[in-house]
């Protein structure tokens, strides 16, 4: 994507530094009109495809990850950054499988694993959609069981 007006080229990076999951570098540049913007440099995964419930198949994307992490969970963190760690470890975590083909279901569940150890109402809410609770039961008991997990 391209700003209006605004080529790579023609600018000068001011700051660089890694982000602190060491996942991106952030580049803080300047046009010679004063301009400032930041821009994000990620390393480029190898392809991975999504096997989903239909058995459909669809390439794996970043985007979407974070897009539906924002949207199922995204109001009970304080900030982007704290989602887009979410959505590194899931990433790194689904990658970490080492094959060519995930499973949604995988992907689920991971997500579901890093919500357990940062957010405890995010973990249920997005449970409670993943797992499509039907009763106040179900609830109650991965309420329980997150409470169990905690003692230990």
């Amino acid at each position: 994507m391209q700003m209006i007006g605004v080529k790579i080229g023609d600018s000068k990076v001011l700051e660089s530094r890694e982000t602190p999951d060491g996942s991106m570098i952030r580049r803080r540049r300047v046009t010679a009109d004063g301009y400032r913007f930041t821009t994000y440099e990620r390393i480029e995964m190898p392809p991975l495809a999504v096997m989903k419930r239909s058995g459909n198949r669809e390439p794996f994307d970043r985007d979407k990850l974070h897009k539906a992490v924002n949207r199922s969970v995204g109001k009970f963190f304080n900030s982007e950054l704290e989602i887009e760690d979410v959505v590194n470890k899931v990433v790194e975590r689904v990658y970490s499988l080492g094959r060519d083909v995930v499973y949604s279901k995988e992907i689920g569940q991971a997500i579901l694993d890093v919500l357990a150890k940062i957010n405890e109402v995010a973990y249920v809410r997005f449970a409670s959609v993943f797992l499509q609770f039907k009763s106040l039961d179900e609830f109650e008991r991965i309420i329980r069981e997150q409470r169990e997990k905690r003692e230990d």
